[in-house]
């Protein structure tokens, strides 16, 4: 085994190593609510439904690829390439979509009751799950190219031209035009959920900090200490920032090396770039569980876990 595909091997276990406990765990916090109290709320279900789109991103892509670098296991023929790469593609567009539906509801959350907003909120809430249908239908139909254009890695000349290489496969377009086109889509995917979960953190924390203020205001006139509420209210601010900061840093440099990729006339003989593309978004739903954990209470408080010791 060469010194290249040792540390590519290494990257890909660390990310599954934090990557699929993790997101294990979110999972079964939130099943384990779900067992007790037979429903969750609209925020709680949208953070489960991130995690599983987390895990399959990690569990998918990191773990299968760590198999290949040391040689365990190998699933990277035409037919295994087509199905990593797709499930791959939908899952990491999917874990974006969903970390905004995440910050958007939650900035729905501080409109006052009565207002269009609260009602906005309820109308998300009542029909969410058409929102996860939908979004899975997008992105399900904007990774169709997967199984259009992968192939397992060919030592010939054929897929030099207007081609991707992810080591152990090829993306191969058939014309450049086809490839600019496929690429801009896989951009535009990203920037938009992005833009609009920046501008929904944004608004959130506009309003936490006019609150705060308001409530400092109060409390210096009343001489009253402090309650718990504004600190819920910090955690919550600090989780949205933390989530969207992750996406923006890690997602940015993900989507910088992809336009780089886009701009190379002829498929590259290293597979260095796609495998830091891959490392940086993957790295997202590595981390992401993590910010969760911290975070949410209803995740790392022991109430979530005595349905557990009650039931097994």
């Amino acid at each position: 085994m060469s010194s290249e595909q040792f540390v590519r091997g290494m990257l890909y276990l660390s990310l599954t190593i934090v990557g699929v406990p993790g997101n294990t765990v979110v999972i079964l916090a939130f099943l384990l609510l779900l067992h007790q109290e037979n429903r969750l709320l609209a925020a709680d279900a949208i953070i489960l439904h991130l995690a599983c789109a987390n895990l399959l991103v990690v569990g998918v892509r990191c773990l299968l690829e760590t198999l290949a670098s040391f040689r365990l296991a190998n699933i990277f023929g035409d037919i295994g390439c087509k199905a990593v790469i797709f499930v791959y593609r939908t899952s990491r567009s999917l874990s974006i979509w969903l970390t905004f539906v995440l910050s958007a509801y939650q900035c729905l959350s501080i409109a006052p009751p009565g207002s269009r907003w609260a009602s906005a909120r309820a109308f998300v809430a009542h029909y969410l799950g058409f929102v996860f249908f939908f979004l899975w239908l997008l992105n399900t139909c904007m990774s169709s190219a997967a199984i259009l254009f992968s192939f397992h890695r060919q030592n010939n000349s054929t897929l030099t031209n207007h081609g991707i290489n992810v080591e152990f496969c090829y993306v191969h377009f058939p014309s450049k035009l086809s490839k600019q086109a496929n690429g801009a889509a896989q951009v535009g995917r990203d920037v938009v959920p992005m833009a609009l979960m920046t501008l929904a953190s944004l608004i959130i924390l506009v309003f936490l900090y006019k609150h705060s203020q308001q409530v400092k205001g109060l409390r210096s006139s009343s001489g009253v200490s402090g309650g718990g509420s504004s600190g819920a209210e910090q955690r919550a601010a600090k989780a949205v920032v933390a989530l969207v900061t992750l996406y923006v840093v890690l997602y940015g440099v993900d989507n910088g090396l992809w336009v780089y990729t886009l701009t190379v006339r002829k498929t590259m003989s290293s597979s260095l770039i796609s495998d830091l593309r891959i490392f940086f978004s993957s790295l997202y739903a590595a981390l992401s569980p993590v910010v969760i954990i911290v975070s949410n209470k209803k995740v790392n408080g022991r109430q979530a876990w005595k349905c557990c010791h009650m039931n097994f």
